[in-house]
């Protein structure tokens, strides 16, 4: 029971009763009862229309859903959308006996609408309730341990302000200055110029607004007076960031 009408493809091996994306609020479609009945439903669909012709229920509106059928190839096939009326009318007409079952799904259904939980009816029932909370708050409890390595940055993020050195870096991320060097230097984020001792940021990470560099003026060169400056790679808050998502979710 939904509020607006959406299509969806059934597959061959639905369960009894699936919930169906294209149900509207307060409706049941003839191919969910025949899958309620294990009928055909073309045979729901005849019966339904020889007890409109009586008079017996209203012309229920008649829509299309795609499915896949039994080689799972595409196709589209005509529903009827019943009230609730209706599809008690149809369904003793059919199979008095699967009536108790019907009013269990229209009672599931209601429930679902108005976001009350139903109360088990037996200890069977409670048992299936209690794994599907557990299967529920195991994946919630995997959403979290997702999240975890980016909460943790936010976190360690908080403390600083603005690009700082390396260093200072990996005071905040909690690694030794030695470490977090040797490690953007394997992944690509510094590097030094043949003979120099110096550290420079690569480009792409520049780029990114992961590093940025700090620019000293230095002294002419005593012989050729031209004028020379160091370049010192920053760590930025963005950087900072993903060094602390990468280095969380990696437990260094």
């Amino acid at each position: 029971m939904h509020t607006t009408n959406t299509q969806s493809n059934r597959p061959a091996d639905s369960s009894v009763f699936p919930i169906r994306q294209n149900m509207t609020r307060h409706s049941m479609s003839s191919r969910e009862i025949s899958d309620l009945l294990n009928s055909r439903h073309d045979k729901v669909k005849q019966s339904i229309e020889r007890l409109v012709q009586r008079g017996t229920i209203v012309q229920p509106p008649l829509g299309d859903e795609h499915i896949k059928d039994s080689l799972g190839r595409p196709r589209t096939e005509s529903v009827y959308h019943l009230c609730k009326r209706d599809s008690f009318v149809v369904v003793a007409q059919l199979s008095p006996e699967f009536t108790a079952r019907l009013v269990d799904r229209w009672q599931e259904l209601e429930y679902q609408a108005a976001g009350v939980h139903r109360i088990p009816a037996d200890y069977a029932e409670a048992l299936q309730l209690a794994a599907d909370q557990a299967r529920e708050n195991s994946r919630l409890l995997g959403v979290i341990q997702l999240q975890a390595p980016k909460v943790a940055a936010i976190h360690r993020l908080a403390a600083a302000e603005g690009a700082i050195c390396i260093t200072d870096a990996a005071k905040q991320l909690g690694l030794t200055p030695s470490k977090l060097f040797d490690w953007l230097q394997a992944n690509r984020w510094i590097y030094r110029r043949g003979g120099s001792t110096r550290w420079i940021a690569m480009q792409p990470r520049i780029r990114s607004g992961f590093l940025k560099h700090k620019v000293t003026a230095l002294k002419p060169d005593s012989e050729t007076g031209i004028e020379r400056a160091a370049f010192q790679p920053l760590v930025t808050p963005k950087g900072l960031t993903r060094l602390a998502e990468i280095f969380q979710s990696e437990k260094f």
